[in-house]
């Protein structure tokens, strides 16, 4: 691939905003600078100082190999043409007009960051939550750390059977001493430390081959200190369409297997309980003084429908559990960003392949794309990211060989369209433009200062970090080092 305009070139790279400096952001702006016939200028934003997105505040505490991505994440941003803007909040601090008028490409990571709801009788009472909300809390992200969670209550109902499900069952279920040696939060810990919670009660409206936990996550839940998991042998009977299903699929091969080893092995006299109830539907959330006492579930049978999916549907056989807490984990969806085109059917940025366009199946708005969940939807693993990063790029670089989207001093005289430009015809650098608004944006060399104290407390204490969940306390240590003196 060759340029045959500026664009691209040494004296004139390609200047690229990303929006979300999680790990689809973080691909991105890695397969950009793999490209070998194109130079690149990256600037990586977020609203967050932090980055690193759900790799800092959605993977579980007691996971620290996955977090170990962010070492390539690391390398990207040490890379001399990228650049990170973290506290700034696009809609708030920048708008969409002002990148659209600074950069040749923008790119949206900005993932899905609201949950599904139930659409049942209760759920907006005291302790019904997301398991989003729980996993931010425990994780130290800003705007969750002064949620409260009752964990006075003897019961807990976590609704889903993915992996994040199976992450808040397992923090719920975990001793003390399993999770003080994590980053868990301070606050957390404490919690958790006087918790009187003796049964996870976990409810998948389908059965065990349908659900979407991966087989290390559901071996996790066999192997904890203090909790016995319980599988009714019946749940693992299977219908001739589960059947045909498995056998065709290796993970839910294993996951039957597991599962059927924790039916064998039953309950051990542990002091905690992990119960799970395949083929069960919430149906109501009722409660004392505004607050979850109980939820009712309907028993469900599978059914498979002319496609081949096996969906379910209510038999009429209800059943009512004592619960004092509720989290559902049911899925993702993305929130509408000011200017940029949503399709809230699906809860994602409409696009082609990454490509954004003006609505479904509409045409193509030039020069902004997307990447991970919110082009695709919340579906796969943090990995998942990476090919999918790979595809949107290269329709970005073939919209430069094909010059979709020129800019004053590359486009044709007639083309006045585009960004604030320097007199050698390059996007406007976008620093003056935050500095005169006042945002205190946080670079990649301020993250590392605060990533080395959290890692000096942690290691004061055994554990891998100490997280900083204020962003005012994060500024503040930032602002301090900057005015530190530096010695000869």
């Amino acid at each position: 691939m060759t340029f045959s305009g500026r664009l691209g070139s040494s004296s004139r790279p390609v200047r690229v905003a990303i929006i979300g400096a999680g790990p689809s952001g973080f691909y991105a702006a890695g397969a950009l600078l793999q490209q070998k016939d194109a130079h690149v200028s990256i600037d990586l934003f977020d609203r967050l100082p932090t980055p690193y997105g759900l790799v800092r505040y959605g993977v579980a505490p007691d996971h620290q190999k996955i977090k170990s991505v962010t070492r390539i994440y690391e390398r990207t941003m040490k890379d001399s043409r990228v650049r990170y803007f973290g506290n700034v909040n696009l809609g708030f601090d920048i708008t969409h007009a002002e990148l659209k008028s600074h950069y040749d490409q923008i790119v949206y990571a900005v993932g899905a960051q609201s949950d599904k709801k139930l659409g049942i009788p209760g759920e907006d009472l005291e302790g019904s939550f997301s398991a989003t909300e729980f996993v931010a809390w425990y994780n130290g992200h800003p705007d969750f750390r002064h949620f409260q969670f009752d964990l006075s209550v003897e019961s807990v109902a976590v609704i889903g059977v993915g992996n994040v499900a199976m992450d808040v069952t397992r923090i719920l279920a975990k001793s003390v001493s399993e999770l003080e040696t994590t980053d868990i939060t301070d606050y957390a810990l404490e919690e958790l430390r006087d918790s009187n919670v003796k049964r996870i009660h976990i409810f998948a409206r389908r059965g065990p081959v349908q659900a979407k936990f991966t087989n290390p996550e559901i071996k996790e839940l066999g192997e904890l200190e203090i909790a016995d998991v319980i599988v009714n042998p019946a749940d693992l009977v299977l219908d001739e369409a589960s059947q045909a299903e498995m056998e065709g699929d290796r993970t839910a091969r294993r996951n039957i297997e597991t599962l059927q080893d924790l039916a064998d092995r039953g309950p051990t006299g542990k002091p905690k309980q992990i119960i799970f109830h395949f083929l069960r539907s919430p149906t109501e959330i009722t409660g004392e003084a505004g607050a979850v006492s109980a939820m009712t579930t309907e028993k469900n049978a599978l059914q498979e429908t002319e496609s081949g999916y096996i969906a379910c549907r209510g038999i009429g056989t209800f059943t009512e559990y004592d619960v004092g807490l509720v989290f559902r984990s049911i899925g993702y969806r993305g929130v509408p960003i000011p200017g940029v085109p949503f399709y809230d059917r699906w809860g994602i940025i409409p696009n082609e392949k990454g490509r954004v366009t003006v609505d479904h199946g509409g045409a193509v708005v030039p020069g902004e794309y997307t990447v991970g969940w919110a082009k695709r939807g919340p579906t796969g693993v943090i990995g998942t990211n990476k090919p999918d990063a790979v595809e949107t790029v290269r329709l970005m670089m073939e919209d430069v060989n094909n010059a979709v989207e020129l800019r004053p001093g590359d486009a044709p005289a007639n083309n006045r369209s585009g960004p604030h430009v320097d007199g050698h015809g390059r996007p406007g650098d976008i620093i003056p433009l935050l500095k005169n608004k006042g945002v205190d944006f946080v670079s990649f060399a301020d993250w590392q200062i605060l990533e080395q104290i959290e890692n000096e407390r942690g290691e004061l204490r055994g554990q891998p970090r100490v997280k900083i969940t204020d962003v005012d306390e994060m500024l503040r240590l930032i602002q301090s080092a900057r005015e530190e003196p530096v010695l000869p």
